[in-house]
């Protein structure tokens, strides 16, 4: 009896494990990522062979204990590699875990690598090559608890590779998830003969469908593979595997003209489904398919005998914005709840809160991965019970969404703007910003607190989603989701992923800018300090104005309108100062009039100091909390550096002239003594400087106006 181990993805361990019982191994035993079994070697084949659910199977070598890079490399020259292969066979190395000596997985390979060499060597054969991509043997190392355990791969390439796709679709399925759906939705070789329908939905090459019509029609899974591991090692038996696979190529003959299961693919990408017309062709299934090219919300499977409907929605990157994504998963509930009585159905999702808005009951839910993204398997009955669920959450924030509108939408109307905040965080358990630009919503999420569970959390913003357009003369192709994360040096200046641009303009007082909703993580127009550039333009007629961290210049634009003798823009930025050029044409201001200046506005500070030629009557300054950009000397913290920040600033100042500080970081104490040390009074406006609609939060900023004393 030989040892084996047999790997898989997370989540697929119990499916695996009732597999290899079912092919003949014995003492079976379930891991984290794999089962433990034993058996004869024709049973390692048999499991290479027909494992639906296996990424690789490993033929276990030798087991020692080893501490450091010596002892692994002594253990690896114990091993007798010249009797195991020959000296002209390619070899590759995949090493897995660490211990304290040995932590870097790759290195850990290299000394394995060179221990297997060293014993060709020492038994007087040439040396293997190496090559990591198709070797003819693949060696595995799994490291645990300072014990490596030694194994020969009969797999070679993943498993999940059967050898029959000849192309990919986006955004691909792997095979294993794929089977163990199948598996999931207790779809069996006794199913072949039933009267019913496979219909994916969402089908892509089909590689759901695919695995479905293996099992069906009692085809191997590995039978249209061409290479093994197995078949470099002296002890491969060809005339065992080749009887296996004999009678696996008879099963087939015999399964695919039995099958009376047929094969649904519907999806929007006709290329991707020819991918997947020809993968049935490889696997000589095509007379069991249907391919058509239509959208999963409106295809019409009245005609079909009701079997079970699968799903893989795309989401993520593959669909790219939350609402579609929220949409998407409505949409889909109510269609499948009035289109498919009568039919099973199975989901995939990567997220529990958006099986939630399928409004559907499920009765089983699985937890599987996909790749790197964990996903969830949901089961449902489509059949005459299965209704709307109730609604979880109360009426609180559609409530709130109507007060504020009412209130706000007027109050916005008579003050002269287009955009505006309706909703911040009024309710703390739904946490997020809603701002009014023209006929468009932008909707932000907060982070929530460290206590709540992330998934509480999503559910909440999901259900502001969906309240919006129910309550609001906003429909969902007018609002833009967004998600805040810090962002590091550059990227904040960057276009975000690849959208649709929403690029207009918006009116502001007697000024108007150009906002976009899509390719930035700001829109261009920072609507709390609204009142502080309706004061800079009541306040900038005939005075030098110098507007610092400007983004778009809105503020040098309020200057400009009022007649300004000369305004200084200073932004690090070149995207933002090109921006806040197209805002002074968009005013019929004249740019050559003033200047704008690409620079850290920081080293531009100390530099005029330094050379102290000019001096300005009024002053804007608005940092940002903290910034370590690269073309930046040093980073900025405000709460640190505010002092010297305004010491260089004042300096810059004529001496009837007005500086005027904002700042945006929660909790910022000005250090007023330090400034009077200065020479500065600073006289606390911030109650002021906050508009109607953000005063529910009063601490969105704080805002001083300081003169020489």
């Amino acid at each position: 009896m030989l040892n084996y181990f047999a790997t898989c993805a997370k989540g697929l361990e119990p499916l695996l494990f009732e597999e290899i019982q079912s092919l003949g191994a014995s003492d079976v035993k379930q891991t984290l990522a794999g089962c433990y079994f034993r058996g004869e070697q024709e049973v390692g084949y048999r499991i290479c062979l027909w494992s639906r659910l296996a990424s690789r199977v490993l033929l276990q070598l030798d087991k020692q204990d080893v501490f450091n890079r010596d002892d692994l490399l002594q253990a690896s020259t114990n091993i007798d590699w010249p009797s195991l292969f020959s000296d002209r066979a390619t070899i590759a190395v995949d090493f897995r875990g660490t211990s304290t000596e040995l932590n870097h997985t790759q290195f850990s390979a290299r000394v394995v690598k060179d221990g297997v060499v060293d014993r060709f060597r020492e038994d007087q054969h040439a040396r293997p090559n190496v090559d990591p991509q198709q070797p003819d043997i693949r060696i595995n190392v799994r490291l645990s608890r300072d014990q490596a355990t030694f194994y020969l791969d009969l797999s070679g390439e993943s498993l999940h590779k059967r050898g029959y796709r000849l192309q990919k679709g986006a955004a691909p399925l792997r095979e294993t998830l794929a089977a163990a759906v199948v598996a999931r939705c207790g779809l069996t070789l006794a199913d072949a003969q039933k009267e019913q329908t496979i219909l994916d939905i969402f089908a892509g090459s089909a590689t759901l469908l695919l695995e479905a019509a293996q099992v069906l029609t009692d085809r191997a899974p590995g039978l249209a593979r061409e290479r093994w591991g197995f078949e470099g090692w002296r002890g491969h038996r060809p005339a065992v595997w080749q009887a296996l696979r004999q009678d696996a190529i008879e099963r087939f003959e015999s399964g695919r003209t039995q099958c009376a299961t047929r094969f649904v693919a519907v999806d929007l990408d006709a290329e991707v489904l020819d991918a997947g017309r020809e993968n049935a062709q490889a696997l000589e299934v095509e007379h069991l398919f249907q391919f058509h090219c239509a959208d999963a919300l409106e295809f019409d499977a009245s005609e079909l005998t009701p079997g079970l409907v699968l799903g893989n929605p795309p989401y993520g990157e593959r669909l790219g914005d939350e609402l579609a994504v929220l949409l998407l998963f409505r949409q889909l509930g109510q269609r499948l709840r009035s289109h498919y009585q009568g039919w099973q159905a199975a989901l995939l999702a990567p997220e529990e809160v958006l099986l939630k808005r399928l409004k559907l009951t499920s009765h089983k839910k699985y937890k599987l991965f996909n790749g790197a993204i964990p996903v969830t398997l949901a089961l449902f009955d489509m059949n005459e019970s299965q209704v709307e669920f109730t609604k979880t959450h109360n009426d609180d924030v559609a409530n709130r969404l109507r007060k504020n509108a009412q209130k706000l939408a007027k109050w916005a109307r008579k003050e002269g703007v287009d955009c505006y905040r309706l909703y911040d965080a009024d309710l703390p358990e739904y946490n997020a910003a809603i701002d009014v630009y023209g006929d468009y919503l932008v909707v932000q999420e907060y982070a929530a607190p460290s206590d709540i569970p992330d998934g509480v959390a999503d559910d909440r913003f999901w259900h502001i989603l969906e309240t919006i357009p129910a309550v609001l003369p906003f429909d969902e192709a007018h609002m833009v989701v967004k998600q805040r994360k810090r962002q590091a040096g550059k990227a904040q200046y960057e276009k975000q992923e690849a959208k649709e641009s929403i690029e207009f303009e918006v009116a502001e007082y007697n000024a108007r800018f150009k906002v976009n909703l899509t390719d930035y993580l700001d829109t261009g127009l920072f609507l709390d300090h609204r009142l502080v550039r309706k004061e800079i333009q009541r306040l900038a007629k005939d005075k030098r104005v110098l507007n610092l961290f400007a983004y778009t210049g809105s503020a040098s634009v309020h200057a400009a309108i009022a007649g300004a003798e000369h305004i200084t823009t200073v932004d690090m930025s070149r995207t933002y100062l090109n921006w806040a050029k197209d805002n002074f044409r968009l005013n019929h201001q004249t740019i050559s009039k003033h200047d704008f200046i690409q620079a850290d506005c920081l080293t531009w500070l100390e530099d005029e100091a330094t050379q102290g030629e000019q001096q300005w009557d009024l002053i804007f300054l608005d940092p940002p909390t903290f910034s370590n950009s690269k073309r930046m000397e040093n980073s900025f913290d405000v709460q640190r550096d505010h002092v010297g920040l305004l010491q260089h600033a004042a300096s810059l100042l004529a001496a009837d002239g007005l500086l005027i500080f904002s700042t945006n970081k929660r909790k910022f104490k000005l250090d007023t003594d330090a400034l009077a040390a200065a020479g500065l009074v600073a006289e606390d406006r911030s109650a002021w400087s906050i508009p109607e609609d953000f005063k529910r939060n009063k601490h969105i900023h704080q805002c001083w106006f300081l003169r020489h004393a």
